[in-house]
């Protein structure tokens, strides 16, 4: 594949971001499946700070109504944030809230193997880290959403 293909392709793994299986793209020729993913999480892991931060910052909030990626639907979806009673939506909006206020980006967590029971009970746990706990637990949930997406594109290709 060129590197535009590949890119396309692969765009929807990580939220907003194409550049990060762009750059991946020079890694190539990729043993298997877990290469790939490596070399990706590698491109994620030298990031700057700041092109980190603004990778957290492209995930949507967790059972918002506001626009996001096509895989955003489907997996919050896949665990019922999209069918929200109002007090549970009003639950997660105050959470949304109290999160970003305290760490100034989305609360992240691969929702896949969650219920909205325990992503409540995540977020309470996780507004008591620290910025930097954070920022670590962040990126290793987008790169747990990232492995879950790649499977799923391979598996339909």
């Amino acid at each position: 594949m060129s590197q535009a293909e590949f890119t396309k392709v692969l765009s929807e793994i990580w939220e907003e971001t194409p550049g990060i299986s762009q750059k991946a793209w020079y890694d190539k020729p990729f043993e298997n499946l877990e290469a790939l993913y490596q070399a990706m999480v590698n491109v994620v892991n030298i990031m700057s700070e700041t092109e980190q931060v603004t990778l957290v910052k492209a995930h949507p909030d967790l059972g918002s109504k506001t626009k996001m990626a096509e895989a955003s639907v489907q997996e919050q979806a896949g665990v019922g944030l999209d069918r929200l009673f109002e007090s549970e939506y009003q639950r997660f909006q105050s959470l949304n809230k109290a999160y970003k206020d305290k760490f100034n980006f989305p609360f992240i967590i691969a929702v896949k193997n969650h219920t909205k029971a325990s992503i409540l009970q995540a977020f309470e746990i996780r507004l008591n880290n620290t910025q930097e706990q954070e920022k670590q637990q962040a990126l290793t949930e987008i790169s747990k959403i990232a492995r879950l997406r790649l499977n799923a594109i391979i598996k339909t290709k």
